[in-house]
């Protein structure tokens, strides 16, 4: 009689273990189909979540790039005018240098220029106007000669021929 309750006692552990193996087969079942419907839920929430991430991404890096923006133009605004004041210190340099060197400024030039061109008009008004050009020609052909003693050539009211 032993045996039959030890072969009863077997056939309850093998039931309970096909049971058992049977439940754990439909929990995995179960989960498989919980993960096909909730699958396409979760799929979508991942995209949204997805487009928030984009969306704040590129809000960020906009944002970023103006900070960036705005600090190069803070510094090309700092180099140009430390640009303007270097420029400015070497030309003042420079003029003082050449002014030393006795080299005339643009002013100047233009000033002497200018006054040149006054006296040349002033020395044209001053040539005869009614001596004809042959005869100009020939009297400046003339050789003054000047020995000592003799009045000054450049006197023509003490020329004598």
């Amino acid at each position: 009689m032993e045996t039959t309750t030890t072969t009863g006692n077997d056939k309850n552990l093998q039931d309970d273990l096909k049971e058992s193996a049977h439940r754990i087969w439909l929990a995995g079942l179960g989960a498989l189909a919980a993960a096909g419907e909730e699958g396409a839920k979760a799929f979508t929430r991942l995209v949204d979540r997805g487009r928030e991430a984009e969306s704040r991404s590129k809000d960020d890096f906009k944002a970023q790039a103006d900070k960036a923006r705005e600090q190069f133009d803070k510094a090309k605004g700092k180099a140009e005018g430390q640009w303007d004041e270097w420029s400015s210190k070497l030309d003042e340099a420079l003029t003082r240098s050449l002014h030393r060197l006795g080299v005339p400024t643009r002013d100047e030039i233009r000033t002497l220029t200018q006054r040149v061109e006054e006296l040349t008009a002033k020395v044209e008004g001053l040539k005869p106007r009614g001596v004809s050009s042959d005869a100009a020609a020939g009297a400046a052909a003339d050789p003054v000669i000047v020995t000592p003693g003799s009045p000054d050539p450049t006197d023509p009211t003490k020329i004598v021929s």
